[in-house]
């Protein structure tokens, strides 16, 4: 059985997120996503607009996902760890280049797990900032 894991913030859900949930899925027999806490997208990207256990039940329901736990603070390589995935996927548009991460996996003696990048889904709304902006604009408009 092949374990894969994915991970993000998937604050306002979009076809983005499903499309790189489905490619990570497709990639393995099981797919176990790492949810972001409230603490660690204050600190990396910005004010979550949805709670994190609303996040993580939300992507819990998602039918590529088997399991969704929430993350934590601090070190992610005990997440890995706790996981044990065969493969991680990033996100296309994720921080971690491939080689970087792979890096610090064997840094951590967690070199046997492989890295994967899944591809862009290009539709109009693939981002939250996107989806944010428009809500903005449209509010504006009123």
């Amino acid at each position: 059985m092949v374990r894969v894991m994915a991970s993000g913030v998937f604050d306002i859900l979009h076809t983005g997120h499903i499309s790189y949930l489905q490619q990570a899925k497709a990639l393995g027999d099981e797919l176990i996503v790492v949810v972001a806490c409230d603490a660690t997208v204050r600190k990396n990207k910005h004010e979550p607009i949805t709670p994190e256990k609303m996040r993580v039940a939300i992507v819990d329901s998602l039918k590529p996902v088997d399991e969704a736990i929430l993350g934590k603070e601090g070190d992610i390589f005990n997440v890995v760890r706790e996981i044990s995935p065969d493969m991680i996927v990033l996100g296309f548009d994720q921080a971690f280049t491939e080689r970087e991460l792979k890096k610090k996996l064997e840094e951590h003696g967690l070199g046997h797990i492989k890295v994967m990048r899944a591809t862009e889904y290009a539709e109009d709304l693939t981002a939250t900032r996107k989806i944010v902006a428009k809500i903005r604009k449209l509010e504006g408009e009123k």
